[in-house]
């Protein structure tokens, strides 16, 4: 983090957080960091941007309905070949009624993403042989974070920065 301010979001924020989890929180914040990404408040959360190219990749915050929990959500889309762990949030995803009407940009209809629409939406096919898509810019919800998923989120983490870098700031 660069700046006094963005300390302050960050260590207010992680007061909040039970200290039995705090330590994941504490490390994916720092890792997203490292490779660029900056924290900003926006609304009730904090959303992780990289200068280069002004994309969101996480947020995080505290929930604002009953339980209060925090939650931390991942871009992830242009990842292949993720753990099942990961699989299983693409796939509750497309289950549920924001994947209908598929991917706009597998129809031509964005021109938010960058890249192939193939290589940067969320994608699962159904044990019946359906394939949905659902836009690749939104960042996916990764609930009961353990320490032993963080290596896994890092690893998420940098490809998708990857993917970014190349594809929305140009850089290869």
């Amino acid at each position: 983090m660069k700046t006094k301010k963005q300390h302050e979001l960050i260590d207010g924020f992680l007061t909040m957080v039970d200290e039995d989890i705090r330590p994941q929180y504490r490390e994916l914040i720092e890792y997203l960091s490292e490779v660029g990404y900056n924290p900003y408040k926006q609304r009730s959360y904090i959303v992780f941007k990289h200068d280069l190219h002004n994309k969101q990749i996480a947020k995080t915050g505290i929930r604002i309905n009953k339980d209060k929990a925090p939650f931390f959500a991942l871009r992830f889309s242009a990842c292949r070949n993720y753990p099942e762990k990961f699989a299983k949030i693409v796939k509750e995803t497309m289950s549920g009624d924001v994947a209908n009407n598929g991917a706009a940009c597998m129809r031509g209809e964005c021109t938010y993403c960058a890249g192939e629409p193939a290589t940067h939406v969320y994608t699962y096919t159904f044990p019946n042989s359906e394939t949905k898509t659902f836009c690749g810019a939104g960042a996916l919800e990764i609930q009961n974070i353990m320490i032993n998923n963080v290596p896994n989120i890092k690893s998420l983490i940098r490809e998708e920065n990857a993917y970014l870098l190349k594809h929305q700031a140009g850089i290869v």
